[in-house]
Order: C-alpha cells, then structure tokens, then sequence
C-alpha cells in the first residue's frame, strides 16, 4: 500500500517569539499541515518515515510528544501524526495551542517549545533534517540566552519533509534566507 499525499493541505504557520524561558523562533514560523497525508489503516508510520527519509529528514523515532515543554536547540523537527489526535501547546506557557490529527504534519524550527497537553491514542514519527542528532532544553533559568545564538546558527532544511525540493516549507522559510548571526 502506499500513501497519498495531500498537494495542497491546509497551512497553518505561528511565528513564536520568545518569552522569560523559552527562545522560540522569531524568524521561522511553525508550520502545520493539516491532512498532509492519507494514510492506510496497517503501516502509516513506516509510510511517513520513508517519506521523510526520501525528503532527508531521518533519525526518526515513533512515540508520542513529551507532556512537559521542552524544544531542540541544535536543529529542527518535524512530526508526522500516524494514530489518534493530540491537543500540543507551541510556544511555552503563554504560546498557542493546536490539534494535531492522523495525517497531519508539523514542522517545529529551532527553539520552539512544544507539550502534548492531552490526546487518545496518539502516536507520531519525528525526524529531522539530514538526520542530525538532537538535545533537549526544558526552559530552566538562563537557558534561553544561552542557547539563542545557536539556534541562529541551525541551517535551514534544504528539502521539505513531505514535498521535496518544493512546498511550504521551502516557500515560507526560504524568505528568511541564511540567517544571519550576530
């Protein structure tokens, strides 16, 4: 079997400012494609991490989102939802909330804090661009300025995760260009 992709899924994108604990993203938007792809019942999972491997987001992993904040500094993420639904919270304590759906895909850049607030059944593959290895911040004291620099430095994807070489990622993060450094 294999899986459709949805060529034109609704976009939803969230410029994240930062906050006391949380960097966020002030120059990247957090996408959400809803319904990006239609999935068959027996192995959604394995269709989106071959998508996205083919796309060179890999070092996948399959599970839920953790149910504290916390967001990547080194790099960006994305999660391609296989089972149930899930209500997530960007941004911090103060950031927005969304539904996650099956067939839905989120692409979180840098900094962005993200935390499964509730959800059934749940399940979603996360990757990243050209597989690079990830850490984990959870918005402790001091935290933010210490990483904002770096996640400045987090080089922009050079494919879209589900479109390839074309798509809204690659529309919406390309105006930005190289980030600059300062």
């Amino acid at each position: 079997m294999r899986e459709a992709i949805n060529p034109n899924p609704e976009v939803i994108q969230h410029l994240l400012q930062a906050d006391d604990y949380f960097p966020n993203n002030p120059a990247l938007p957090l996408l959400i494609y809803k319904n990006a792809f239609e999935l068959p019942q027996d192995d959604g999972a394995g269709l989106i991490e071959k998508r996205f491997r083919e796309n060179d987001w890999s070092n996948s992993w399959r599970n839920g989102i953790y149910d504290e904040h916390h967001y990547h500094s080194n790099t960006h993420e994305v999660l391609g939802v296989y089972s149930g639904h899930c209500i997530v919270q960007f941004g911090g304590d103060h950031g927005i909330t969304e539904e996650l759906r099956r067939g839905d895909v989120v692409i979180i850049p840098a900094g962005v804090a993200h935390k499964k607030i509730a959800g059934e059944n749940f399940k979603c593959v996360g990757a990243y661009p050209n597989g690079r290895d990830y850490n984990i911040h959870y918005g402790q004291p001091g935290e933010r300025e210490k990483h904002e620099l770096e996640i400045r430095r987090v080089p922009l994807p050079e494919k879209d995760p589900v479109f390839g070489g074309d798509g809204p990622l690659k529309n919406s993060w390309s105006a930005v260009g190289e980030l600059s450094i300062q």
